[in-house]
Parts: C-alpha cells; sequence; structure tokens
C-alpha cells in the first residue's frame, strides 16, 4: 500500500488543525460569554479546593482562546498539539472521574456544564468526542507541516524534508 504524498498529508493537516482550532474557539468563546456558569462547571466536578476554583474558570477559557488562536494562525503547531493533547487527557480523565463516582454533571466543554438530573449524563459520548480531538492533536504532535501557517511562512515558505525517523 503506498503512502500519501507530502502534499496530501500538508492538506490533512491543515484540516486538522483548523477543525481543533474551532474546537478550542468555539469552547472558549462559550466558556468566557457566561463566566459564572463555567465557575459551576468546574466545581461540579469536586476535585479542586475551593481557592483554585475562581482561577481554573477563568485561566481555561483564556487557554482554549489562546491555544484556537495559535492553531488558526498556524503558529508552534506541534507544541499547541502537545498542550492541546494534555489538556484533553485532563479533560478525559476529569469526565472518567466523575463518571467513576456517580457524580450526575454536565461536563461543560462547550459552556454549560454543571449539575444534572440522574440520567442525563452522557459521559460515554463526551469521553468519546475527546479521544477524537486528542487524535487531532496527536496528529499535529507528529506531523505539524500545514498549509497557510506561520510556521511554514517562518521557515522560509517550503517545509523542510522530513528525515526518515520523523516519518516513523
Amino acid at each position: 500500500m503506498s503512502r500519501p504524498s507530502p502534499p496530501v498529508l500538508d492538506i490533512v493537516g491543515t484540516l486538522v488543525r483548523l477543525g481543533l482550532a474551532a474546537v478550542w474557539l468555539v469552547s472558549g468563546v462559550a466558556k468566557i460569554s457566561d463566566s459564572g456558569q463555567t465557575y459551576l462547571a468546574v466545581k461540579a466536578y469536586e476535585v479542586l479546593p475551593d481557592a483554585l476554583l475562581h482561577p481554573v474558570a477563568t485561566g481555561l477559557p483564556l487557554l482554549e482562546l489562546a491555544l484556537g488562536a495559535f492553531l488558526l494562525l498556524g503558529l508552534l503547531t506541534r507544541w499547541v498539539g502537545v498542550v492541546s493533547a494534555l489538556l484533553l487527557l485532563v479533560f478525559i480523565a476529569g469526565v472518567a472521574q466523575s463518571w467513576a463516582r456517580g457524580l450526575t454533571i454536565d461536563c461543560g466543554c462547550f459552556g454549560g456544564g454543571g449539575q444534572v438530573e440522574a440520567g442525563h449524563t452522557r459521559y460515554p459520548e463526551e469521553i468519546a468526542r475527546d479521544v477524537g480531538f486528542l487524535v487531532l492533536a496527536c496528529w499535529l504532535i507528529v506531523r505539524p507541516a500545514t498549509r497557510v501557517a506561520l510556521d511554514r511562512w517562518l521557515r522560509g515558505g517550503e517545509p523542510r524534508a522530513e528525515t526518515e525517523k520523523e516519518r516513523i
């Protein structure tokens, strides 16, 4: 079976980068536009001390907006992929621990969040969705070369040749 050509991989990478940028931007805007609800969503996980609730509820949407902006611009793509993957792992762990502990919450991933009635949780779907986003982040870690990206412009326009080690 033949491997896709670098230009095809660049196009796929661009779609991955822009898709993950959209995820972070939509999520960040939803959270920052209703900071009170974001605070309640963070609190509902019951894992942070009270002193950290406000900083996390304030900082999380700002981090998501920054990640989205960097990805939209195609700047520091591999590093943003790493931070995205780590954040998504935290989100997956948060939802999984809530599910395991029998909490009845909405994740608040795209705004809203907090306590919900028993039977109204969607933990499997939320975890599956975040695993899908994690796959996108991992793609950008492994192959950050994309089109229409500041990374490419800063390197001089053309992507550098990948070594065999980087392709594996």
